[in-house]
């Protein structure tokens, strides 16, 4: 059966695999969703109880809809080209799959596979808040950072393994890198120390009893104008910033989207960013790029797989 939202020629299917949450949608070439699924993921199980859940979905969902290729975004380093999952850093049992194999298998369409953080970045240059703008840079700051370049519609892609690693890059001599300071995890740390030290703080407040995710409590505080939260929200953002430049000086991106969990600190965050990157670029790139917050929230990667699919399918038609 063809959804009529189709548009009469099928559907594509974007796989989002990482190590918390399993999306499966099916979508069309403008960025509409037609089915959403999406689960928890049991890590004890590793890649067999995913594999498993994938096998009871995908076959339903190519039942309903008439599926014409299918991308996935794998939250790991993986061999583009090949479909092959080099390994997951979060769940065990995926170190040399073929996925590309498997799924096209599975869904009766060509399988096109690609990292979450790449993928993330094409939604977001395609359907997102990079849409219309040729060259974007997307990070991601969750439990890790991440990153993804997409240019003239289509991922970079450097050397084997891995590209756009903006978490590991280098802040100084030592080793501290992007990810040891403005990752989700490392923000929480950092707002833990805080109320311990400032017990009386409007953010030691708002964070109560609670023992994971602290960051999320930086907004009210913020609100409060608790210097405190200030203190740590410029901090990461300087840090983040000068990361960034990197980048900037690298590839001048037109725009640099900040997206994961820790950009729904919102216009704070974006505009710390933005004010922090202009001090760290040379005059000629200044003010620099246009730094703006992920619109599509936990769609990104999904309708990026979905947009992979559509392109490189299309692409390996003979002609």
């Amino acid at each position: 059966m063809i959804d009529e939202k189709s548009g009469g020629g099928g559907l594509y299917l974007g796989v989002e695999i990482g190590g918390t949450k399993l999306q499966i949608y099916a979508g069309n070439l403008h960025g509409h969703i037609i089915e959403r699924n999406r689960f928890e993921i049991d890590t004890s199980q590793g890649a067999d109880g995913i594999r498993s859940q994938i096998q009871q979905t995908v076959p339903q969902i190519a039942r309903r809809h008439k599926l014409l290729a299918t991308g996935v975004g794998f939250g790991g380093p993986v061999d583009w080209k090949t479909g092959r999952i080099c390994l997951s850093h979060q769940v065990h049992g995926w170190s040399d799959f073929e996925m590309g194999d498997w799924l096209s298998k599975l869904a009766g369409t060509p399988a096109f596979v690609d990292n979450d953080g790449n993928v993330a970045a094409l939604g977001e240059a395609s359907h997102g808040a990079g849409s219309g703008f040729h060259t974007v840079f997307y990070v991601t700051l969750g439990s890790g950072v991440g990153g993804g370049l997409v240019t003239r519609g289509g991922i970079y892609h450097g050397a084997q393994p891995g590209e756009a690693e903006i978490g590991h890059v280098r802040l100084d001599r030592a080793g501290t890198t992007v990810e040891s300071r403005c990752c989700g995890w490392a923000v929480d740390a950092k707002v833990r120390a805080s109320k311990l030290n400032h017990p009386q703080s409007p953010l030691a407040r708002h964070v109560g009893e609670a023992t994971r995710a602290e960051a999320k409590f930086l907004s009210a505080a913020l609100q409060e104008n608790d210097p405190i939260a200030r203190e740590i929200l410029e901090e990461t953002a300087e840090d983040l910033a000068f990361g960034l430049s990197h980048v900037v000086h690298l590839f001048h991106p037109q725009i640099i989207v900040l997206g994961g969990g820790l950009s729904l600190l919102g216009e704070p965050l974006r505009e710390a960013v933005e004010r922090h990157i202009e001090r760290f670029i040379m005059d000629a790139f200044a003010p620099g790029p246009k730094i703006a917050l992920a619109k599509l929230s936990e769609d990104a990667v999904p309708l990026g797989a979905i947009e992979l699919a559509a392109t490189l399918s299309h692409q390996a038609k003979p002609t």
